[in-house]
């Protein structure tokens, strides 16, 4: 059965990434999968790189000792899933954290002779699944890091077989009818993962 880790970063169990999130694992699951449910504030997830996990950031002997559950999950996974809102055009702090403390050298990559190898083969897809409050044209003109970065960085990285990026733009003005249209959408792309 292959295995997903999903990595849901919102504070508040109403809010609509909380059903986006509930729609993604729940899909999964009826699809075959077996979930790996990673909220990161329900697990109190401390997304402050130490000094001295930065100090020990190269040494791959010890730098994975603050997070090693983390990192057991993410090499035990064949599938990353994203599921995060943007904030000031960009990814919440914990999760920002997140791939900060776990994505380390020896986890992600290796640097041999100046040279950069990846490590994750075992991930084969990636999605992430976001809303914005800005709408497509201001998150486009404010560059999209979230978007860029899963994209290009992410799928650089890992070199899964698939990314996928699905967005929910323009919060701000979302009918009920909207949600439940994105919803719908998020389904069907968790169906064809």
């Amino acid at each position: 059965m292959p295995r997903a880790l999903v990595i849901y970063a919102h504070p508040v169990p109403e809010s609509f990434n909380a059903a986006i999130h509930g729609t993604v694992t729940a899909t999964l699951r009826a699809q075959g999968w077996e979930v790996d449910d990673c909220d990161l504030y329900a697990e109190k997830f401390d997304p402050v790189l130490s000094m001295e996990e930065r100090r020990n950031y190269h040494d791959t002997s010890i730098n994975t000792a603050p997070v090693q559950g983390y990192v057991d999950r993410v090499r035990a996974a064949d599938a990353l899933v994203f599921c995060f809102p943007v904030w000031n055009f960009g990814f919440p702090a914990i999760l920002k954290g997140w791939f900060d403390r776990v994505l380390l050298p020896g986890v992600l990559f290796t640097i041999e002779d100046g040279k950069l190898n990846m490590c994750l083969d075992n991930i084969r897809k990636v999605a992430a699944v976001t809303t914005y409050g800005a709408t497509p044209m201001r998150a486009f003109l404010a560059g999209d890091p979230p978007r860029k970065l899963i994209k290009r960085v992410v799928l650089g990285s890992i070199r899964p077989a698939k990314v996928r990026y699905i967005a929910q733009y323009d919060m701000n003005n979302i009918t009920p009818d909207g949600r439940d249209v994105f919803l719908s959408r998020v389904r069907k792309e968790m169906e064809a993962f």
